[in-house]
């Protein structure tokens, strides 16, 4: 009978070693969480740079608990106009980045700021007002058309003036149409998020260029309208960049690597793509990792 536990409690320890062979360090990006086994990263802490819609929207709330729990990392968001993103990474103090304005990005890019920039997900812009529509830009066939009739009637255009993504497209829609808006007594910039603008806009029946999924998920809050919508010029697109490791000896560079990875892995992309539904009735983004950038809204 001894004999017997002796064997016993030997095949219980084999089986019992065998289990915890996989490394503390694996992960499958975007797996799900009940699948992986927790690793424990050398540096937990990752600091994320991010657009403010990504925040507004909800989006990080329902993507970062999954990165957390699969990889073992905590991310600090720092929810920021893209510009103001970027140029925090640019000093080594950001790891890594989600944003939206692509000039801005190849110009990061280009200055040797940033590693791996990848594509990840888009929604569009829209041009948004009030019911009463003074400057009847909801006729108006593109964008650039609107912008023209806000300015020809002085109506107030609310701008978010915070060298943001959203501002940056605001700004080219501007140049299009061959006006300078600044300094123009309708013309008012908030310095905000494009949550505070859009509130900002509705309190002042005033005009606004948004993000759809920030506007989606502001509406129960707004009485304003889309005007103009589905305009080539209105594609607004994501992506998820590594900050550069010569920038600072303290960048999180495994973290970067991790999150970067989780943000274009199968899991999470179809997280993004089913975000919103439920509440809104429509995804606020859509996933486009693995596609090319001439694809994106096609």
């Amino acid at each position: 009978m001894r004999r017997g536990l002796l064997a016993l409690l030997t095949l219980v320890l084999s089986v019992a070693c065998g289990s915890g062979a996989q490394s503390a360090g694996t992960v499958t990006p975007g797996a799900p969480a009940a699948t992986q086994v927790r690793p424990k990263p050398a540096n937990p802490k990752l600091i994320l740079s991010t657009t403010t819609s990504t925040v507004d929207t909800g989006l990080l709330d329902e993507l970062l608990p999954a990165f957390e729990q699969q990889s073992g990392y905590s991310v600090v968001p720092l929810s920021l106009g893209s510009g103001e993103a970027l140029a925090t990474a640019a000093r080594g103090e950001a790891d890594v980045l989600l944003v939206h304005s692509p000039d801005a990005e190849q110009s990061f890019m280009e200055a040797g700021n940033g590693v791996d920039r990848r594509l990840v997900m888009h929604n569009d812009f829209v041009v948004v007002g009030p019911a009463s529509d003074t400057a009847g830009a909801k006729g108006a066939p593109m964008a650039v058309d609107a912008f023209r009739r806000i300015a020809a009637t002085s109506s107030i255009f609310i701008s978010r003036g915070d060298n943001s993504g959203t501002n940056a497209e605001e700004l080219k829609i501007w140049r299009q149409a061959g006006i300078m808006p600044k300094g123009q007594s309708w013309y008012v910039e908030s310095g905000t998020g494009m949550g505070q603008t859009l509130a900002i806009a509705n309190e002042k029946a005033a005009y606004t260029l948004s993000d759809r999924g920030t506007l989606l998920a502001q509406q129960k809050n707004l009485q304003l309208g889309i005007l103009v919508e589905k305009d080539p010029v209105l594609l607004n697109i994501y992506h998820v960049i590594r900050t550069n490791p010569a920038k600072s000896d303290r960048l999180n560079v495994d973290g970067a690597k991790a999150f970067a990875d989780f943000m274009v892995a199968p899991g999470t992309q179809k997280l993004i793509a089913g975000f919103g539904k439920d509440k809104y009735g429509q995804a606020l983004f859509f996933p486009d990792a693995g596609r090319s950038e001439d694809q994106v809204g096609k």
